[in-house]
């Protein structure tokens, strides 16, 4: 098997040298920001759903749940100094109504499969509900979203709302990283938001999947480190000035 065939299952290196040399040669270096005001901060969990981590579930992505620690840690560093945590639900309307994404389900999903995919994500089923493994709190934003990204197409103008909260910085985790999260990831940048994505708090099925996504991520779209990096980012943040 292949290094593109391999699941990802939390053993993968997530940020290889190969990446790291290309972002560096292309901006002089590999951070893009050097610093981040964390009460202007949101983190965007993306699609950390039973769907998606419970065990025989639909769309179970083998590794999702070894990513859960780090992102209820960055979740609970941000929240205590001010910050907004926010929790999408990748959710299916109703074919024939007008959320229904049919040129997704019924062009790129199987008609075997459709209506048991649709019900998955359907609003108030168990597949579609946040995972009991997530570090949810009361204040936490708990959003739905109709497509990869939640910039895009939402009942919700994700962006409008984002802003009317100050926020200026997008911290983006969650599955998978080359469908919602680099969905997200790119949406979030080209909106003038500082994008941050921790490698080590994404995942995909298959570890090509993941890869191709780091490539243009860090190269092009946000700022790539790892969760402790960006705690102490927020803890610099806090730090009097020298005199």
């Amino acid at each position: 098997m292949s290094v593109h065939e391999q699941v990802m299952d939390g053993s993968q290196p997530s940020l290889p040298d190969e990446i790291v040399q290309r972002a560096v040669y292309r901006r002089g270096r590999l951070a893009v920001y050097d610093a981040i005001d964390v009460e202007r901060t949101a983190l965007l969990a993306i699609d950390l759903q039973n769907a998606w981590l419970e065990p025989a579930a639909p769309f179970e992505t083998p590794g999702t749940r070894t990513i859960v620690p780090a992102i209820n840690r960055l979740a609970a560093a941000l929240r205590e100094r001010g910050g907004v945590v926010a929790w999408f639900q990748h959710s299916a309307a109703p074919p024939g109504s007008p959320l229904y994404w049919s040129g997704y389900f019924d062009r790129h999903v199987d008609e075997r499969y459709r209506a048991e995919t649709v019900a998955a994500l359907q609003p108030g089923s168990w597949t579609h509900a946040l995972s009991s493994r997530l570090d949810v709190r009361d204040g936490d934003w708990r959003l739905l979203k109709y497509r990869f990204s939640p910039f895009v197409n939402n009942t919700e103008d994700v962006a409008a709302r984002l802003t009317e909260r100050g926020i200026t910085s997008v911290i983006v985790v969650g599955t998978a990283t080359n469908v919602g999260v680099e969905s997200t990831v790119r949406d979030a940048m080209m909106r003038d938001f500082q994008t941050f994505m921790p490698h080590d708090a994404v995942i995909a099925p298959y570890y090509g999947g993941h890869l191709a996504a780091m490539r243009s991520i860090v190269q092009i779209f946000a700022d790539v480190r790892p969760v402790d990096a960006l705690i102490e980012l927020f803890d610099a943040a806090r730090r009097p000035a020298p005199p």
